[in-house]
């Protein structure tokens, strides 16, 4: 214990120096918080923990503790997070006290391309008997269940994962009782049978009994158990699947039942693209970023008050895009609010609304009782932390802070009867004691119990966001640094590659394709192309600074290529330029597979002057300048190998041209798909994404362009969300569900749509309510959609 004073004496002294507004306080909550640890006998998890964040410090892995860690000013001093606890008013019982049950909880989010040394670090220096992952149980969803529940049936595979694919992903009634064929009683199942699909009743009947079912165990996503002795006298271990790894046979419940203390040691791929566009600033800017001292400038608010959010930390997703523009965030804590407000718990609380309307002044800021007005007022009167659960019950009934958070856990999701009586009864006393009785005591105790089940950490979301700010931050400021860092951070995040590329050149990034003697692995920057212009400005209505420099796609993109030959091409790269098609071919052993992958993604047009056909006919050629016989292999002199000089071949036409990108690299750096059929679709009246910002409201229009979400949320009733997305941006188009079931076959299943719907506008927010869904036909094989996610 000794040792972690000191440490955290050391750090106070950086982070609560006496020139910090609240000195005084600062150092009377760390001397209370070191009570309770030493109390508590937590000395060694807090000790543990800083070992680990000073790996991560000295081999220049990002890292950042969040949860209710945030909460602890002991955790801010350590350097653990980077939430003021003190300055932010944490309630520190949130994350520790006497009167709760286990050791705290404390989320470790790490780079998720660096994880694994971080991992491999715990079991080196700990000893892989005592130290251990946690396993996770899996359980049927809809589609596992189908398709083998099919093959028990006697359903063929390929018929089995047929009618699979027709199940969402996370279908949604998922374990109702009655048959998924009653149309009174509709489960998971019941699009099947609507679409005309047969399927035997043993089928159905058999997948719905196995919902929910355990099916395997998996490893946990960061659970990780460290003890003083083996593990093995405690649990049963296994060597895991993945090399390195040994993982307990039991679930995190268990674990947390035996006594096993748990770290979560999680990946983070945000934090992978802020550390990949800081070097990548550093490295062509001149520019030394330091993420935690960066200035909050209006114009990176500008730029999430428009929803201009593709590629930004958790404010990226449709719901958020949707409320940005009605919340108009200013300051970092409205970022803090707009993280936690789009979550299922506040929207199933009824929370999301009255606080807009407030933030709007469309409805007046009111709160229960007087005595709620300090702990409220900065959410408007409308609680949304569970800390503000705990604050009320502090305020109004005299609650301690432990017992505070005796009532948040009592009310929680994994409710007690007995405990909540009791709970109650003593929230009835305190604030009978306070003068508050009869109507507006029952509606206060209402208030509390409705909201405990959906409140979400103020610690949590001030973690996150901070990584909302510092990820918008350098979008603003540097677009093309942003835009390869997300590229070379994948997969990550809500928009697949596609879609960020096209948001790239929306905000003025010249994106340039492959090529064998300018990429390397990941994508690179380099000087824009002079027909390009020397300086990239963004469309209007987006927001960027103007970017100097051009991405170069990676070779990580093309389609086959493995690490073996990537690794080999950057060997070569080394030593000198490739001379030609045939000199890449001798000198990296590539099979015609990948030379045909890279042909078609054009990576060998500019380089060596030669079109992407002409490319193509020369790889089956070239097939015979290395000929392998038996484990040697026998090359051709230079010049002999017969048939790689092309006949004159037709050019590719533009369309030819995006069709091959997306094959080969699952992008288009030239144009959009949808800009090939613009012209015929501007004749029908179709409208595109830019249109509808100045259409008026409740105008019936016409939208098309590629899908790249389809998302049904539990708390939607029902509603599916479609992303359509053209060369001018994105487009939400809201489906009830009437017109979801009437036009299901279609809108599921196809890459791109037309739409005809009506338009509503409201606070800078666009939405197209679905009539008519019908399939676009594109002369290129759209990329897929993220859908059910």
């Amino acid at each position: 214990m000794s040792w972690l004073r000191e440490l955290t004496a050391r750090g106070a002294a950086l982070r609560y120096p006496p020139t910090h507004p609240q000195h005084e306080e600062a150092m009377a909550q760390l001397a209370h918080e070191l009570d309770v640890i030493e109390a508590l006998g937590f000395p060694g998890y807090f000790l543990l923990l800083v070992d680990i964040v000073e790996l991560c410090r000295r081999s220049d892995i990002y890292c950042q503790g969040r949860g209710s860690a945030a909460n602890s000013a002991v955790c801010y001093a350590l350097g653990v997070t980077k939430a003021d606890a003190v300055a932010l008013g944490l309630l520190f019982e949130r994350f520790l006290s006497p009167e709760r049950d286990g050791p705290p909880d404390i989320d470790l989010d790490i780079e998720h391309e660096r994880r694994e040394e971080v991992i491999q670090y715990v079991y080196e220096r700990y000893g892989r008997d005592r130290a251990a992952q946690v396993a996770n149980v899996i359980t049927y969803r809809p589609r596992s269940a189908l398709r083998e529940m099919a093959k028990v049936a006697g359903l063929s595979p390929g018929r089995a994962d047929a009618l699979a694919k027709q199940v969402d992903r996370w279908a949604r009634g998922a374990g109702a009782a009655g048959s998924s064929r009653t149309p009174s009683r509709p489960g998971p199942f019941a699009p099947l049978v609507e679409d005309g699909h047969a399927v035997p009743p043993l089928v159905l009947d058999l997948a719905e009994a196995v919902l929910d079912f355990p099916r395997h165990l998996g490893i946990h996503s960061g659970g990780m158990v460290m003890a003083d002795r083996p593990l093995v006298e405690f649990c049963p271990v296994e060597w895991a699947r993945m090399e390195g790894r040994s993982v307990l046979q039991w679930d995190k419940d268990d674990c947390a039942a035996a006594g096993l203390v748990k770290f979560d040691l999680l990946g983070l791929g945000m934090l992978t693209m802020l550390h990949l566009a800081v070097d990548l600033v550093r490295e062509h800017e001149g520019v030394e970023v330091d993420l935690a001292t960066i200035p909050q400038e209006p114009e990176v608010y500008d730029l999430l008050c428009s929803a201009d959010t593709i590629g930004v930390f958790q404010v990226e997703s449709r719901a958020q895009m949707a409320t940005l523009p009605r919340l108009r965030p200013r300051c970092f804590y409205d970022l803090v609010v707009e993280v936690a407000l789009i979550r299922p718990g506040p929207i199933q609380g009824g929370s999301v609304h009255p606080y807009l309307r407030r933030r709007n002044g469309e409805e007046p800021v009111t709160y229960p009782h007087p005595r709620l007005e300090p702990c409220l007022r900065k959410t408007l009167g409308v609680p949304l932390f569970q800390e503000q659960l705990m604050q009320m019950a502090i305020d109004v009934a005299g609650f301690t802070p432990g017992e505070a958070d005796q009532l948040r856990q009592a009310m929680g999701s994994k409710r007690s009867r007995e405990r909540m009586a009791r709970m109650r009864e003593r929230l009835m006393a305190g604030m009978a004691a306070n003068g508050i009785t009869g109507e507006t005591a029952d509606e206060i105790a209402r208030k509390l119990e409705a909201f405990a089940d959906f409140g979400f950490p103020e610690s949590h979301s001030v973690s996150f966001a901070y990584l909302v700010y510092a990820s918008a931050w350098v979008k603003r400021r540097y677009p093309a640094e942003f835009t390869a860092a997300l590229l070379n951070a994948q997969p990550m995040g809500f928009y697949a590659p596609h879609t960020i590329v096209r948001d790239a050149v929306r905000h003025g990034v010249q994106v340039l394709g492959p090529d064998v003697n300018r990429s390397r692995r990941d994508c690179t920057l380099e000087p824009r192309t002079p027909e390009a212009g020397t300086v990239g400005h963004p469309r209007p209505g987006w927001h960027a600074d103007p970017s100097t420099h051009a991405v170069r796609i990676g070779l990580r993109y093309v389609r086959g290529l493995s690490d073996a030959l990537l690794e080999r091409i950057e060997e070569e790269q080394e030593e000198r330029p490739f001379a030609d098609l045939e000199d890449f071919v001798r000198r990296t052993g590539a099979t015609v597979d990948a030379v045909e992958a890279l042909a078609t993604g054009g990576a060998f047009e500019a380089c060596f002057g030669e079109a992407r056909r002409v490319s193509l006919w020369a790889a089956g050629a070239l097939r015979d300048a290395r000929v392998r016989r038996g484990s040697s292999v026998v090359e051709t002199l230079p010049g002999l190998t017969a048939g790689v000089e092309a006949p004159p071949l037709p050019g590719m036409t533009e369309a030819d041209e995006v069709a091959a990108d997306l094959w080969a690299l699952g992008l288009s750096p030239g144009r959009h798909p949808t800009e090939l059929v613009r012209e015929t679709l501007a004749v029908g009246g179709v409208a595109t994404a830019s249109d509808l910002r100045t259409l008026p409201d409740r105008s019936v229009v016409e939208v098309a362009g590629v899908v790249t979400h389809r998302q049904q949320p539990s708390t939607a009733r029902g509603v599916v969300f479609l992303n359509l997305e053209d060369e001018t941006g994105l487009v939400n188009v809201v489906c009830t569900p009437d017109v979801w079931r009437r036009f299901r076959t279609v809108a599921r299943g196809a890459p791109a749509l037309r739409i005809r719907g009506l338009l509503e506008r409201h606070q800078g927010v666009v939405n197209v309510l679905a009539r008519r869904i019908e399939r676009l036909v594109l002369p290129v094989t759209a990329p897929g959609s993220r859908d059910f996610r």
